[in-house]
């Protein structure tokens, strides 16, 4: 009978602490926010902002965004550098924005976070490594979250960046990564030809050893940014905490395979891709080098692993994956230097072959480093200039400055005037009102969430093959 009713005690107050932290959950859920575009409402929080790209996002107000931005973040030269950009920005002579910067700088910068509660949208850009975790944490506190890419760099952060995905849904809050070369008007054009079925056709299936789709991706460690060289911190230098160049700059180019090839299709990693390959090589660098980027004298002792007999830091920020989507063989390249040609910049490269044209971004010396769109005719087809120039006359209703010029017998540039492209920095904001406007339709297209998941199983697929080889 004692055991009994000691059994019965200890059930009943199990019961309740249950109970109470179920009303302690209950009590401490945050409630759904209801967007609707109004001036303010969105409150972002900006979480250890360890990477440039996080102040971008905020180069320039937006209407719905409130002017009180709080930051939670460890004291460091990272958030130095990034309250330095956000002054830059509101004391700049054009435009200068109104940001009012509310700093929590303690080493429970997290807990304090997720503690107070304040503001409804996330902005995640620094440490690739942390970032999954953050995402999550932020997701079950109840946070819409933009994130920086990449948002998983290994097998083991895509595991627990699906439970995310299950989780914002769970919270009914949305996660959107920022996949800014969407807006290149190269791409954008590209991806309005292809739709075009009696210009195009339809995308040539290829094979591994000659892929029908082909992007290639080149960045440089030293750079400037925003007229200022921009600081790396020593981390970035670091692919356990950074990624490999094939987890991290890759994703903007896989993305731009399945966004430029297959407009608005769900794609299921499970399913529709297949034959995922990679290989990876490293950047040497001198400490010389090193010093003039990160400003440190000497290498820090979690990169000593990653130097070697010649004193030089081999970091693995190269690399190539192959693989198939719907049948259709794919090849990305990422390639880091240390420091572009004069007169150039990071580049861009890429190609697409049709069943009847085919498509070719070209960005290096042969154009003076300056992006240009190339259409060639892959049959002999009498009409095909007329077919293009009436493709061409739909799309000047949305960019009025383009035009036909043709270059060889099939062949034609699409020109678009370099004063009426957009830059790079400014795709950022771009990127913010896309996900701001999903915030207020209480929607993200199934096709979003579902490409989001599938371009992280091919990075972090093809990472864990590139270790094995």
């Amino acid at each position: 009978m004692k055991i009994r009713f000691y059994s019965s005690v200890i059930m009943l107050g199990l019961l309740v602490i249950s109970s109470c932290n179920m009303q302690k959950e209950k009590k401490e859920a945050s409630p759904k926010v209801t967007f609707t575009g109004k001036e303010g409402e969105i409150k972002l929080v900006v979480l250890d902002p360890g990477h440039f790209h996080a102040s971008l996002l905020q180069k320039f107000h937006q209407k719905q965004v409130n002017d009180t931005v709080l930051v939670y973040a460890p004291d460091g030269n990272e958030l130095s550098q990034y309250l330095a950009s956000i002054e830059g920005y509101n004391n700049r002579s054009e435009n200068p924005t109104s940001w009012k910067e509310v700093v929590y700088s303690g080493n429970d910068y997290l807990e304090k976070m997720l503690d107070e509660k304040k503001g409804n949208v996330v902005i995640l850009a620094g440490n690739n490594l942390k970032k999954t975790e953050y995402i999550s944490k932020a997701i079950n506190a109840g946070y819409n979250v933009l994130s920086d890419k990449p948002m998983a760099i290994n097998t083991e952060n895509f595991e627990l960046l699906k439970s995310a995905f299950d989780s914002a849904r769970a919270h009914n809050v949305y996660l959107y990564d920022v996949m800014t070369e969407r807006y290149d008007i190269m791409n954008a054009i590209s991806r309005e030809i292809m739709k075009n079925k009696e210009l195009f056709g339809d995308i040539n299936p290829g094979t591994k050893e000659a892929p029908a789709i082909k992007l290639e991706s080149v960045h440089h460690f030293y750079k400037e940014v925003s007229g200022n060289t921009l600081v790396r911190p020593a981390w970035f230098y670091d692919v356990d905490q950074q990624g490999e160049g094939i987890a991290d700059v890759a994703t903007h180019l896989v993305d731009l395979v399945h966004w430029i090839c297959f407009p608005d299709q769900t794609i299921d990693y499970e399913n529709d891709i297949a034959g995922i390959t990679a290989k990876h090589w490293p950047t040497i660098m001198t400490l010389t080098e090193f010093s003039r980027s990160t400003k440190l004298d000497t290498f820090p002792a979690y990169l000593r692993k990653y130097v070697n007999n010649k004193g030089e830091l081999e970091v693995f920020a190269n690399g190539t994956i192959n693989y198939s989507v719907n049948g259709k063989n794919a090849e990305v390249t990422v390639l880091w230097n240390y420091q572009a040609p004069q007169g150039a910049g990071d580049t861009y490269n890429a190609s697409i072959r049709g069943t009847k044209a085919s498509i070719s971004i070209v960005q290096d010396k042969s154009t003076n480093y300056v992006e240009q769109l190339y259409i060639l005719s892959n049959e002999n087809d009498t009409d095909f200039e007329n077919k293009l120039s009436s493709a061409v006359a739909g799309l000047q209703s949305k960019y009025p400055y383009i035009a036909l010029s043709p270059v060889s017998n099939g062949k034609y540039l699409i020109k678009i005037p370099v004063e009426n492209r957009k830059g790079h920095e400014d795709y950022f904001g771009f990127v913010a009102r896309k996900f701001f406007d999903f915030l207020v339709q209480d929607s993200i297209p199934e096709w979003e969430v579902s490409n989001m998941l599938t371009k992280y199983y091919i990075t972090t697929t093809a990472l864990a093959a590139a270790m094995k080889n």
